[in-house]
């Protein structure tokens, strides 16, 4: 059950200690968390500090353990990471945020500056005294690589197609790509489309900025919401003009999906809507995809059910219309599958391939559709990665100086795991885990549409080819 949401007037410092007086008392995540999260290790040994030896937690402690939370979203209660994210935001709103944070987060920005001279900003990067100067101005760790930026975006390269258009057809998708889809690997989203339009779909990238989660990671609300606002109003447009609403990166579907639409079905106007009593409170449940209502006491609960999130000022139906209305690419093909339209018709890859879920995805507690499509490929073997692991890539956290080691031994179980099968090749739809895994293991990496791309174009350059000897 939700506890109160007692934000509202507390200051940042009072949030966090709330939040450690909350999880002592639970005691759940102690060693459910103990090695995918550095928070809660964090917040235990210092709670046992104070406990056991009577040494309080200072204010300064209570301020670094906010940047241990990553948001993702393996925690069983989302009021801890609501409420770090709510503490950590008013302090950025007071202190600011630090310029290599502003470049890291902003990745669209940063893109384009550098996709006017990729040849150019890449050689740079890549003469190491130019590299070290980069890297201490934006706090990243001497051992990490500089992304190497293509020539040309996603967007570019949808744009050249006519993609940013809408199109009449019979089946329109408008596809969400995301940053890192969108800039730093447009192979990715490139093969969604490829995938899509061999299925028969007229695909259309709307306008779109970030998601907002790295913003939201790092305390910025302007940003995030910003962001948000944005993209809600152009998917929803999309979503009233009768398209499909896709995305390919777990962590934006996870935002949209999930923490958006959070507290949500609270407000006044959700509980008009389902006809709610004077004095009912109606919670969809989830074992019912949310079509049918657990029916509460509003006079026992009002005070403890409100929407009261970090995305309450944005209008709660348009949230969990978005919500609702938004699939991953993967889950989206699955339907597909499931109603016999999916084209199986592949040419045979033979390679063995690891396959990990990322936590983003997990979350949104869609299966994980992605390897029953991959072995529909004839020849492919696909071995998944059991088990509640995290890669520690955490979006930019990976990157930063401080943080760097910690991120590694975070994945360091999941990247054992992975050296102990030793594939060919890894698969995961998360292209921060693809960075982490690039980094740390001598593995080729794939999104999963990408694989499932090159085994419709086997098909095609083999058809094209019998075709023409035919002749």
């Amino acid at each position: 059950m939700d506890v109160p949401n007692s934000c509202e007037h507390k200051s940042s410092h009072e949030i966090i200690r709330s939040i450690v007086e909350l999880c002592a008392d639970c005691d759940t995540c102690r060693y459910l968390m103990e090695e995918t999260c550095l928070f809660f290790p964090e917040f235990y040994r210092l709670w046992d500090r104070e406990t056991e030896n009577g040494v309080p937690i200072t204010e300064a402690e209570l301020r670094s353990l906010v940047e241990l939370c990553t948001l993702c979203g393996l925690c069983p209660c989302p009021k801890i990471p609501a409420d770090l994210m709510e503490a950590k935001s008013r302090y950025i709103d007071r202190e600011g945020l630090p310029l290599a944070i502003r470049l890291l987060t902003n990745v669209p920005r940063f893109a384009r500056l550098c996709g006017t001279f990729p040849k150019l900003v890449n050689t740079l990067q890549s003469h190491e005294p130019v590299s070290s100067l980069l890297k201490k101005v934006t706090h990243v760790h001497p051992e990490r690589q500089l992304i190497k930026f293509p020539e040309q975006s996603f967007f570019k390269w949808a744009a050249q197609k006519g993609l940013n258009s809408r199109r009449d057809g019979t089946r329109n998708v408008a596809y969400f790509a995301g940053c890192t889809a969108g800039y730093l690997f447009p192979q990715v989203g490139q093969a969604v489309v490829e995938v899509l339009e061999h299925n028969g779909m007229t695909v259309y990238v709307p306008p779109q900025d970030c998601c907002g989660m790295p913003h939201l990671v790092e305390g910025d609300r302007n940003a995030t919401l910003q962001r948000v606002r944005a993209n809600m109003w152009n998917l929803l447009e999309s979503v009233h003009a009768g398209d499909d609403l896709v995305c390919s990166c777990p962590t934006c579907g996870y935002l949209m999906k999930v923490l958006l639409k959070e507290r949500a079905c609270y407000s006044e106007v959700y509980q008009r809507s389902v006809n709610a009593g004077e004095d009912e409170i109606k919670v969809p449940r989830s074992d019912h995809g949310g079509k049918k209502h657990k029916v509460l006491r509003k006079s026992t609960y009002e005070r403890i059910l409100k929407d009261d999130g970090y995305f309450s000022s944005l209008d709660p139906m348009n949230r969990i219309n978005l919500a609702e209305h938004l699939s991953d690419a993967g889950e989206y093909l699955a339907r597909l599958h499931a109603d016999g339209n999916f084209d199986t018709q592949f040419v045979p890859i033979s390679e063995r391939m690891v396959y990990f879920a990322p936590c983003h995805q997990r979350e949104q507690k869609i299966g994980s559709p992605y390897p029953d499509l991959l072995t529909l490929i004839p020849g492919i073997t696909i071995e998944r990665v059991e088990g509640m692991y995290c890669c520690g890539m955490g979006g930019n956290f990976g990157f930063k100086a401080e943080f760097h080691e910690k991120s590694l031994t975070i994945g360091r179980p999941l990247m054992e795991t992975i050296r102990a099968k030793d594939p060919e090749s890894i698969v995961t739809d998360c292209l921060s885990c693809r960075l982490q895994f690039q980094h740390e293991l001598p593995y080729p990496v794939f999104h999963p549409m990408e694989i499932l791309a090159r085994g419709y174009l086997n098909r095609r350059n083999s058809l094209s080819w019998t075709d023409s000897t035919e002749e």
